[in-house]
Formats: C-alpha cells, structure tokens, sequence
C-alpha cells in the first residue's frame, strides 16, 4: 500500500468521531455476552463526544496551537517569496475558481493576495497537488490570484507535493537563503514551521484561517452548548498535536 494513502488512513480512524463510532461498534457487538463492558465502552463515546464538541474544551486546545506565531504586519524587509502551502478544493468548470477551492485553501489565497499587496516586490510559490481533481490545488490558487489581479508571471507553481512535508522539501532548493514569507492555517503553522526549518529555511509566518477569533469575549449560553462545528475544531487541534508528535518522535532519530 502507498505509504501516504496508509498515513491518511490511520489518522481517520483516531481522530475523535471515529474512536467513538469504534467505541459505539463495540458496545453493539459486546452487550449480550458483556454488558458490563458494552455500558463502559458506551459511557467512553458519550463522554468523549460531549468534551470533544464542548467550546471551552474546543477553544482551549485550538488556541494553544493558533497562538503560536502573530498574525503577519508588514515590516521594512523586502520580501522574495510568499509561499502559500496547499490545501483542497473541487475542480468544477461551470463554478468560478475562486468559488473551487476548499475553506482552508481560500483563506490562505487571500492571506497570500493581502501580503502580496504590502510586498509587490515577492514572487507567489502555490503548492499542492490535485487529488482526485485533475487540476492541482496549486494551479486552482494561481488561477484565483490571476482572477484577483496578481500578474501571472509573478506567481510559480508546485504541482505534485502530496502533504506539508514533500512541500518543504521541494520548495526549500528555490527559496535558499532569501527572505521568505510562509501563509498557512493558523493551526497548521507549527508544523509548517517545523518542516521547513528542517531544510534550513526560517520563513516569517503569515497563519490566517483562525478557528478563535476572540477568546476573551463574554459568552452567551448557546456558547456552553455541545456543536458539531466544535467536534470538527477539536478533531483538527489533534490532528496537529498529532502531527506536532509524530515531528518530535522524528527529531529523536534524525
């Protein structure tokens, strides 16, 4: 089996959702012979559904991970590059490209047109490779930059990185030893970070896409109340913590 679509695989079925589903499967099978056990494994999905889709839960863990690096604010360094790392999206002729591409993919395209618009001077790298689509993510956010107004030859594409790893590695050769801009989801810089210092390039972070806009903010009720858009924030926040792991387990080695 291919060694990424293996990854992709075994981090599905730990996220949150999925262990609870096991969870769920589990206490079906189990409840006649043990039900003693059945009500243990249904009582573990049920607590672990309601934390994981509990905003003060939800928040405290993403926030941990989003703060990691400030927003971007323009400086007096000229800038050569502005890497925007890839993400999704759905080819689809009759829709406009901008209206093709995934939340994550979009955030990061604006972030990388409002940095472009501080730095004129810096070259636009995309990345990502297509999927299932036979247009890549890469092409896909160059397209709408274009549609936007950034000049097409200002804009150079990585067509094949399968994840943020394979990304470094390509794009690091380019961009040695200038000063490059690095434009992701908040969540997933510190990875990001990580993989592309391991090629000897200290980007400046530009996060966007930020699940916590306000921490502080007082809270109504409905604040208290278990969501899916919560689940879905927390299953990210470990996927990176994951992924933050998985680095460090790594760095032992190397």
């Amino acid at each position: 089996m291919d060694l990424f679509l293996l990854k992709k695989i075994i981090t599905v079925l730990i996220m949150p959702i999925n262990i609870v589903l096991l969870l769920l499967i589990f206490a079906l099978i189990v409840h006649r012979k043990k039900p003693k056990q059945s009500i243990k494994s249904l009582s573990a999905a049920i607590v672990i559904l309601l934390i994981s889709a509990f905003a003060p839960f939800s928040n405290t863990v993403m926030t941990a991970i989003e703060n990691d690096y400030p927003p971007y604010v323009k400086t007096n360094v000229s800038i050569d590059y502005i890497v925007v790392l890839g993400c999704g999206h759905n080819t689809n002729a009759e829709l406009p490209v901008t209206s093709q591409l995934a939340n994550c993919s979009l955030q990061r395209m604006v972030e990388a047109l409002r940095i472009y618009q501080l730095h004129p001077e810096a070259r636009i790298i995309t990345s990502g490779y297509g999927g299932h689509n036979p247009v890549s993510n890469a092409e896909t956010v160059k397209q709408s930059l274009v549609l936007l107004g950034v000049p097409a030859q200002k804009i150079i594409t990585e067509n094949f990185p399968k994840d943020t790893e394979e990304e470094a590695q390509l794009i690091a050769p380019r961009v040695q030893g200038t000063q490059v801009i690095l434009v992701t989801n908040a969540d997933h810089m510190p990875r990001s970070i990580n993989y592309f210092q391991a090629e000897g390039i200290y980007p400046i972070a530009a996060p966007t896409g930020y699940w916590v806009k306000n921490p502080d903010s007082s809270k109504n009720w409905a604040h208290y109340m278990p969501s899916s858009k919560k689940l879905e924030q927390t299953t990210i926040a470990w996927y990176e913590s994951l992924g933050l792991i998985v680095q460090w387990f790594k760095s032992l080695f190397s």
